[in-house]
């Protein structure tokens, strides 16, 4: 039972004989198994009734209803409850059944607890009192302030504080901050300023790519404030000093400094790593009663991800402003401090990465993960202006770079690198004629040499021999349908089964209905340098995902295959990385006749495989190949820089 009458827990006052744990652990859920036990039932109309109908209509925000128990209701009430609710941003209220604390016949004292939810800050739980007059037949609320806190006095206002600790920073794998404090340049325009739109517009899409239909769009819109600063892009210090003086002379454009959150580079990492600005209304729904409009979230990658561990908990207040101008804390919100996110990047393999795709003009993708744990250790996905993270996110055929799952599967049933292999120019199977890219024929030669230059008609010729659901099993032991969480969305790689002999054929060397993403195609080249696929993670923290050993005895010679394809096959272009394996692909997609291609290749090196894909790009060999070789190149000039600084 409730006792006689209740503790306002949050003032310090203690308001007759309640016990305070009983309460406050009941107000939490205010769960059935907690709410009193009435002695007797509710009189209708009497003032228990008339308490849980007035309670009732507080929950729902219907003033009318609660107006009408009211005795002389004040001529602000309305007023009242509407800035009380502003005032403290409460968003939803609910209470559990109130309980009669006193009955002379003439008045009634009606105990109840309420839980209102704060936006931004969280749940105030509140016990007070209602009170209540009899005039004549007819029982009446007789209301104060008091009924929104029992320290609360006519003329007296509420009022609430909220802030925010600092963000806490995304770590590389070493615990170096891949996020910092900083400063940008805003870069905008003065409707009132300018004499020539077109001119700004040209200016800003030659400096910066900014879309001239933007600028003479919002300057349409902004025609009756002329001096509202209309903003279109921020850049680094930098970056600025790069522009300005072709910016600066044209009227109408100005520069505005404002504090943001750095990465060590322009673009570095930044899919992966994400942005953080103003709350959309589309976060603001999915983060939840902790957050309001105008907080600063994570608004992608794994600052969005990670916006719970990052940003920590706000704290607050809600305080009651005497009018004599002094105030009481009723309540604290105690917040809890961000925490750092250390994820699997290296910086210098993301730096190397950054390096390869540099200026490339197409969209492309660039992974790499650690062979021996599954580690992400860099994510560059291309164009930076496009919110698509092709190398987590973007599925495509593999094409021959899937030779390697069929190689495994051949090595498993029993061939060997010297077995026979005959390459035709053209096969056919499941009345399907295939032919080899560029009408290649290398006639009878071995698995070796097919595998090298990538000859189809010999995989599809091949893979035919393997018993039922081999092909299958062999795309499962390198993740294939595998799911996995990698600490952002990433849907991985399906091999279906095929439904009949030409779409096996098609999916021997990687096409039909088989897709992956770069991130996944880097596991691939992975599980051929340790035995062992295993399912790439981007948190340094996160317990490892599934992994599959190949096939007993496939390893050692698969690495062999593939490093034939860098001495002698068609990526010899890299012939001068010691140590590299690796498979090209080059994988049709579309309708148009000749088919376009995506340019692939995957490899690994030193324990770090990786893989490399350009949209639309062509020919793996041609394309895919110098971008893993630029990779690579940047990668070791890092490690000489190091040893030489005595950082090894």
């Amino acid at each position: 039972m409730l006792a006689s009458a209740v503790t306002a827990r949050y003032t310090g006052r203690v308001y007759g004989r309640a016990v305070i744990s009983w309460v406050g652990l009941c107000l939490l859920l205010l769960s059935p198994a907690c709410l009193p036990r009435a002695t007797r039932p509710a009189v209708p109309g009497g003032p228990e009734d008339l308490a849980r109908q007035y309670l009732e209509a507080w929950a729902r925000n219907d003033l009318a209803a609660q107006r009408q128990g009211l005795l002389d209701a004040p001529a602000d009430f309305d007023a009242q409850h509407a800035r009380w609710r502003q005032d403290l941003g409460v968003v939803a209220s609910r209470f559990a059944p109130p309980e009669l604390e006193a009955d002379d016949g003439t008045t009634a004292v009606v105990v109840f607890r309420g839980v209102h939810t704060l936006r931004g800050l969280g749940e105030w739980e509140v016990a007070s009192r209602l009170r209540f007059e009899r005039r004549g037949k007819r029982w009446g609320l007789r209301w104060t302030p008091q009924v929104f806190h029992p320290d609360a006095r006519p003329g007296d206002r509420f009022a609430r504080l909220r802030t925010w600790g600092p963000r806490e920073a995304l770590l590389d794998a070493r615990g170096t901050p891949l996020t910092v404090p900083g400063e940008v340049i805003r870069v905008g325009v003065l409707p009132g300023r300018v004499k020539d739109r077109a001119a700004v517009a040209t200016a800003l899409q030659a400096q910066l790519g900014v879309e001239p239909t933007k600028v003479l769009a919002a300057l349409n819109a902004a025609s009756a404030q002329p001096e509202q600063f209309l903003a279109f892009i921020d850049v680094r210090p930098e970056r600025y000093q790069q522009v300005r003086a072709a910016l600066a002379p044209v009227p109408g454009i100005f520069f505005r400094k404002k504090t943001a959150r750095l990465t060590p580079s322009e673009g570095f990492a930044a899919h992966t790593l994400g942005r953080v600005g103003e709350v959309t209304a589309e976060a603001l729904q999915a983060l939840g009663p902790l957050y309001q409009p105008g907080d600063v979230v994570g608004l992608s990658g794994l600052e969005r991800a990670q916006e719970r561990t990052l940003a920590g908990r706000p704290s607050g207040e809600v305080r009651l402003l005497r009018r004599s101008g002094d105030s009481d804390v009723l309540h604290r919100f105690d917040g809890e401090p961000g925490r750092p996110v250390r994820t699997t990047l290296r910086m210098d393999v993301q730096a190397a990465a950054e390096a390869a795709l540099a200026d490339i003009a197409r969209p492309a993708a660039l992974v790499a993960v650690d062979a021996g744990t599954g580690e992400v250790l860099a994510v560059a996905s291309r164009p930076l202006g496009e919110a698509l993270h092709r190398a987590l996110t973007g599925r495509y055929p593999p094409g021959s770079t899937f030779k390697v799952v069929t190689a495994e599967a051949l090595l498993a049933s029993g061939l060997k690198p010297d077995s026979r292999a005959d390459c035709p120019v053209e096969v056919t199977a499941g009345r399907k004629r295939f032919r080899n890219f560029e009408s290649e024929v290398l006639g009878t030669t071995t698995l070796r040499r097919v595998f090298a230059l990538s000859c189809n008609t010999a995989f599809i010729q091949l893979s035919a021999r393997l018993a039922p659901g081999a092909l299958e099993d062999a795309a499962r032991r390198f993740g294939f349908g595998v799911a996995y969480d990698v600490g952002l969305p990433s849907p991985g790689a399906t091999f279906p089964a095929p439904r009949d002999d030409a779409e096996r054929a098609a999916a021997s060397m990687g096409q039909g209905r088989v897709l992956a993403t770069p991130l996944h195609m880097a596991t691939v080249a992975a599980a051929v340098d340790s035995g062992v696929w295993r399912a790439p993670r981007l948190l340094a923290d996160a317990e490892a995902g599934p992994e599959a050993r190949l096939s007993p005895g496939t390893a050692e010679p698969l690495r062999g295959l593939m490093r034939a394809v860098v001495t002698e096959g068609t990526a010899k272009s890299a012939a001068s990385i010691p140590g590299l394996l690796g498979k090209t692909g080059t994988a049709e997609y579309g309708t148009a006749a000749p088919p376009e291609t995506h340019a692939w290749f995957i490899g690994v090196r030193g324990g770090v495989g990786f893989a490399v894909v350009v949209e639309g790009g062509g020919v793996g060999g041609r394309v895919a190949v110098p971008l893993a070789l630029r990779f690579l190149q940047a990668l070791d000039a890092v490690a000489v820089r190091s040893i030489r600084g005595g950082d090894v």
